[in-house]
């Protein structure tokens, strides 16, 4: 099988495409033969309107504990925005069982596996794109896709196969796309929201909610 003919939404536990990036999971499995050290499965409602795309999973966050944006930072200031704003419901305690669930939305990353440095190079990117798309054929409900930063929003674009410079990334910017395949889409960007940007000030937790009140009202216009 080649990433050309993938048919899943999610990679398998033993996912060979990227060998630079099996190598690092490996050298933290053997490591942390507790963690879960694999890639990282889209979470959340099963029928969503919203999809929250990042980059890639951090080594001791989704990483370490199998959901996207647990156990670090930004998935902190992630869900608590997300329950801010109606899309969770329950208490977010960083682990995977602590019983957190999504509303009408679901995240996941346009990588999904931990990359060295958090950098997933370009061979990387393009290789796990089809289970982003595949991520979209299963969902006739999905309608709106946060990209958390740039390269969450170029992956978006090129998988819809659109081009970068019609649509330019910036913070709090909503693009109405054109069809895909039948489908709609509108897209809306944030800086991503990671420790770096949020002690440096690039990102705070104003302009982080003012993003979400965007998508709130995007979402209830929707139904």
């Amino acid at each position: 099988m080649t990433s050309e003919t993938i048919s899943a939404t999610d990679p398998d536990k033993g996912c060979p495409f990227c060998p630079r990036l099996v190598a690092f999971r490996e050298k933290w499995r053997a490591e942390h033969p507790e963690w879960h050290n694999a890639p990282v499965a889209t979470f959340g409602a099963s029928d969503p309107r919203l999809l929250v795309l990042g980059l890639a999973p951090g080594i001791r966050g989704a990483n370490a504990t199998g959901r996207p944006f647990t156990g670090d930072y930004a998935g902190d200031l992630l869900y608590a925005t997300l329950k801010k704003f109606g899309f969770a419901s329950g208490t977010y305690q960083a682990r995977p069982d602590d019983g957190l669930t999504l509303i009408d939305t679901a995240i996941t990353n346009a990588v999904r596996c931990v990359p060295p440095d958090n950098k997933p190079v370009g061979a990387e990117i393009n290789t796990c794109r089809p289970f982003l798309q595949n991520t979209l054929h299963a969902s006739d409900s999905l309608a709106i896709v946060m990209a958390l930063g740039r390269i969450a929003h170029d992956t978006f674009l090129r998988t819809l196969g659109l081009r970068l410079a019609a649509f330019p990334f910036g913070h709090g910017a909503i693009h109405a796309l054109p069809e895909w395949q039948g489908r709609s889409f509108t897209l809306v960007d944030s800086y991503h929201c990671s420790r770096y940007n949020t002690n440096t000030g690039r990102l705070t937790t104003d302009m982080f909610e003012s993003v979400f009140q965007d998508i709130r009202t995007l979402v209830d216009n929707d139904r």
